[in-house]
């Protein structure tokens, strides 16, 4: 059966590549604004009793989820047999508990939206804090794509000698198992963080490393607060030539020009956000998870 892919403005590499990968059709759409904001969507490929693939990147969602769940909607009116969403950069992860009297639990707000209008959902490395699985808040199908083999390759191939450093206790299994795949040694930083912007780290002993590269290693570069702090000690203690790796670059304004202007050498994520940074390719794994989704009734 016939496989329509639709693009919401991901990185051309990641798009043409799942489509060679699936096999899947590009299809051809129309999203645009009203003069008021309202969305127009107008589906322009025949989709009757094919299987559709929506491909957005959830990260700044609030612009993107209605113009989706139009489309979605208006597929399934057409004759889709199943609607599927890959959102290799999945939002609202973080609030997933009430911290405060009377705040809305998002997490679960957004999985409902979402599974009511697809019928499964492939993601990487979602944030997940206190959820063991998606399958505790998404009522569809939903598979993730761990990102740690990629990471893992593009550091073996272009960072010599590397150090990976993770940037809080949290992330020591995960540095753990990136640095195991290329045999690097890893260490993991003490945070300290007082809000979004004021973070402070405790850079662990670093004698016997100074001839190797510095990898400071996160899943989301958001404030980027967290590698700043980091990275600045580095060089204070004498290490040079850091370099920042993440699987999503989120970066909130001003974010990325910080880094660089932070004597940090190199900064690079992968496709899972469309960005000047994006330099892995995610589409492997994620065709593989897609094609078990698209093939299961």
């Amino acid at each position: 059966m016939e496989t329509l892919l639709f693009d919401f403005s991901s990185s051309e590499d990641l798009v043409m590549d799942l489509c060679k990968l699936l096999p899947a059709q590009l299809g051809e759409w129309t999203l645009r604004d009203f003069p008021d904001g309202e969305s127009y969507v107008r589906i322009v490929s025949e989709c009757a009793d094919k299987n559709v693939i929506l491909l957005c990147s959830l990260d700044r969602p609030n612009s993107k989820i209605l113009p989706l769940i139009y489309a979605a909607e208006t597929l399934h009116e057409l004759g889709a047999k199943r609607v599927g969403l890959i959102a290799p950069y999945l939002g609202y992860m973080r609030q997933d508990k009430r911290f405060q009297s009377g705040e809305a639990m998002t997490a679960r707000s957004f999985a409902k939206i979402v599974s009511t209008y697809f019928d499964w959902i492939a993601t990487v490395d979602p944030h997940l804090h206190r959820y063991h699985s998606m399958d505790e808040i998404y009522s569809i199908p939903a598979r993730v794509v761990h990102a740690a083999p990629v990471l893992a390759d593009w550091l073996g191939e272009n960072i010599e000698r590397p150090l990976l450093i993770g940037p809080d206790s949290e992330s020591e299994q995960w540095v753990q198992d990136v640095a195991r795949r290329i045999d690097a040694p890893h260490l993991v930083l003490e945070k300290i963080r007082r809000g979004d912007r004021d973070v402070s780290v405790s850079i662990p002993n670093l004698d016997g490393y100074d001839d190797y590269t510095p990898v400071l290693v996160d899943d989301i570069i958001s404030t980027g607060q967290t590698l700043l702090a980091a990275s600045r000690q580095l060089v204070a203690q004498g290490m040079s030539s850091v370099v920042c790796a993440a699987i999503h670059g989120v970066y909130s304004k001003g974010a990325l020009r910080d880094l660089r202007n932070a004597s940090v050498a190199q900064i690079v994520t992968s496709n899972t956000i469309n960005n000047e940074t994006a330099a892995m390719n995610i589409a492997s794994e994620l065709a593989v998870v897609c094609k078990e989704l698209v093939s299961s009734e």
